[in-house]
C-alpha cells in the first residue's frame, strides 16, 4: 500500500503521516528531507530535482506499505500513478498562517535569535504560504493542487477544514481497510433461448 499525503504548507501533511506511520507500522517519508539539504538553519539550499526525485523514488519503491507526505506536483509525471490511495489536506488560511507563524517561531525561537538572511527567509516563507488560496499565484496554490489531482490515478480522500488529527487518522485508515476489500464482481444475468 502507497499513500500520498499533501496540501498547503501549515496543514498538518506531515502530522498525519507521521500519526498514521506509527499507528499502522509503516514507513514514512516527508519530500522536505527530500527537497532540501540539511542546513543549519533549515530549509535554506534546495536539492536538485533529479537528485531529490532518484533518492524519494528509491526509498519509495524500497518500501511497502509508505506513506509520503508532502506536495510532488513539480516533480514528473511518475508521482501521479504509483499511489494507492492520496489524501488532501485543506485548512482555511488564517488557520494555516496562525500555525505557521508559530511553528517559524518555535524554530527559530523568535527574532532576536534569528540572523538577518534567517529573518528574510521566514518572512519569505510566510509570504509564499499566505498565497496558497490565491488564484493567481504561480507557486505551490490550492489550484495547482486541483489541477494536478485531476491527474492522479489514484481515489482522493479530501479532508477539509480543522479537523482533529485522530478524526483524520481514522479517516484514512478506514480508507485503507475499504481498499484491501476483496471487490465483488457483478455477473450479468444470461438469458437462454
Amino acid at each position: 500500500m502507497k499513500l500520498l499525503i499533501f496540501g498547503a504548507s501549515g496543514s498538518g501533511t506531515t502530522t498525519l503521516g507521521q500519526e498514521l506511520a506509527q499507528q499502522l507500522n509503516w514507513v514514512h517519508l516527508d519530500a522536505d528531507d527530500y527537497y532540501w539539504k540539511k542546513t543549519d538553519p533549515p530549509f535554506q539550499t534546495k536539492v536538485p530535482l533529479e537528485v531529490r526525485n532518484s533518492k524519494l523514488t528509491g526509498d519509495f519503491e524500497d518500501n511497502d506499505p509508505v506513506i509520503i507526505s508532502g506536495s510532488l506536483v513539480s516533480w514528473g509525471p511518475y508521482w501521479e500513478t504509483v499511489f494507492d490511495i492520496a489524501i488532501f489536506l485543506y485548512l482555511p488560511n488564517h488557520i494555516r498562517m496562525a500555525r505557521l507563524k508559530e511553528r517559524e517561531h518555535e524554530r527559530y525561537g523568535g527574532l532576536e535569535n534569528m540572523s538577518q538572511s534567517a529573518i528574510e527567509g521566514s518572512r519569505a516563507f510566510l509570504d509564499w504560504a499566505n498565497e496558497y488560496d490565491n488564484e493567481q499565484f504561480n507557486g505551490r496554490s490550492l489550484a495547482q493542487h486541483r489541477l494536478w489531482m485531476e491527474k492522479l490515478s489514484c481515489p482522493i480522500i479530501s479532508i477539509m477544514g480543522d479537523t482533529s488529527t485522530e478524526e483524520r487518522v481514522n479517516r484514512v485508515i478506514e480508507a485503507v481497510k475499504l481498499s484491501k476489500q476483496p471487490q465483488k464482481t457483478i455477473r450479468k444475468k444470461t438469458s437462454k433461448n
